[in-house]
C-alpha cells in the first residue's frame, strides 16, 4: 500500500536533490546526490518505487540516465500528490 506520507516524503527528498543536481557544475556533488538517491531507493516503499519506475529495475540507479530519471520521478510523484 502506498501512503500519502510516503509519496510526500519521496517527493520532498527527490525534488530537493533534483534542484541541486540540475544546477550543480561539480561532478563530485552530482555523484554524492546519485549515491544518496541510491541509498534512498534501497529504503523506499517497494510499491512506490515500482509505480514510478515503470518496470525498470535500474530506475534512479543508472548513472547515464540519472538526470532524466530524477526529473521523471519528481514529475510522477507530483502528479500523485
Amino acid at each position: 500500500m502506498i501512503t500519502k506520507d510516503s509519496i510526500e516524503t519521496a517527493y520532498s527528498f527527490l525534488h530537493q536533490k533534483r534542484n541541486v543536481y540540475i544546477h550543480s557544475s561539480l561532478d563530485w556533488q552530482k555523484d554524492d546526490i546519485e549515491y544518496a538517491i541510491g541509498m534512498y531507493v534501497d529504503d523506499m516503499s517497494p510499491e512506490l518505487y515500482e509505480s514510478i519506475a515503470g518496470g525498470r529495475t535500474d530506475f534512479l540507479l543508472d548513472h547515464n540516465r540519472f538526470g532524466e530519471d530524477i526529473a521523471q520521478a519528481v514529475e510522477m510523484l507530483e502528479e500523485m500528490l
